[in-house]
């Protein structure tokens, strides 16, 4: 069966939530008021008009309660401004309480029941102290809710090292996971400078061409592979230029170095292949600093 939904976000570049539209015709860009597992919610239509089937459908989907009216947005506003004031008030009490957290920002459900006020720490924070003072103090419900460095980071925002606006915070809805093999599959360096970005995590755009490179790799020779080379030359394989189907060529003679040369991978056959050895460009220790960066 058949249904048609609407994608609805609550944050900016948030992740795309489907809810039911029943009889209620929707557009993008309208607000609406929705059912959500923490009561009702404000959010904007990005997808009017989505299939699905039943065995799309994870769970039983939310309704749309309905369009937004202008008393809705004012609560809405009305929320925004009050989380602006409730953040001072939070670092204040952080600084009370001298507690190891950085605030990131401040969340008010839409029918000003509860405030969630989000933040960052390295270690778990005994917070318990502080909640009861919030508690006393906002006269509702209170959550602290400990965030990862990606949320951190797409939250502030900023330019990464391709000198753009970091995708989390420009298109990127969703984190995926994101692991080291992403960037050896790519031949990239595993220098943590290279490959991490702002958010001291590894890369997310390392994931965009992943499944292209693995295809690539398949068929490709590996770095360290003897080959001969159609005029009769003998070489080892430096380096591999997968999206061009490339590669280096160290000539040998005598087990010499004598020549460089770039050839495209037909135009040699591998006389023998190496041992791979998925970690021996990096000691145990380097790798255990990198697989600090994953973020799964």
């Amino acid at each position: 069966m058949v249904k048609m939904v609407a994608g609805i976000i609550f944050k900016k570049i948030g992740k795309i939530y489907y809810f039911d539209k029943g009889n209620i015709e929707v557009k993008v860009n309208d607000k609406v008021v929705v059912e959500t597992a923490r009561g009702l919610e404000l959010g904007t239509v990005v997808l009017d008009n989505k299939e699905v089937t039943n065995e799309d459908i994870i769970k039983t989907l939310k309704p749309i309660i309905r369009i937004a009216s202008e008393k809705d947005i004012k609560i809405y506003e009305e929320n925004l401004a009050e989380a602006k004031d409730a953040m001072e008030i939070f670092k204040d009490k952080i600084k009370k309480y001298k507690l190891e957290m950085t605030p990131i920002d401040i969340e008010i459900t839409f029918d000003k029941t509860k405030i969630i006020f989000n933040f960052v720490s390295e270690d778990r924070v005994d917070f318990r102290e502080l909640v009861k003072e919030l508690a006393a103090i906002f006269k509702r419900r209170i959550e602290l809710r400990q965030i990862g460095v990606r949320d951190e980071t797409k939250k502030i925002g900023g330019i990464g090292m391709c000198g753009k606006e970091l995708c989390c915070k420009k298109h990127l809805r969703e984190f995926h996971p994101v692991s080291i093999k992403m960037a050896k599959n790519q031949n990239l360096s595993l220098n943590p400078s290279k490959i991490s970005g702002v958010c001291k995590r590894l890369m997310c755009c390392l994931q965009y061409e992943d499944e292209t490179y693995k295809e690539l790799n398949k068929r490709l020779p590996s770095v360290g592979d003897e080959v001969e080379l159609k005029d009769g030359r003998i070489g080892r394989i430096q380096f591999i230029n997968a999206l061009r189907e490339e590669a280096k060529v160290n000539v040998l003679e005598k087990g010499e170095v004598v020549d460089i040369v770039n050839v495209k991978i037909d135009e040699f056959k591998i006389t023998k292949k190496i041992r791979k050895n998925k970690n021996k460009d990096v000691s145990k220790q380097e790798f255990k600093e990198l697989k600090k960066l994953e973020d799964k």
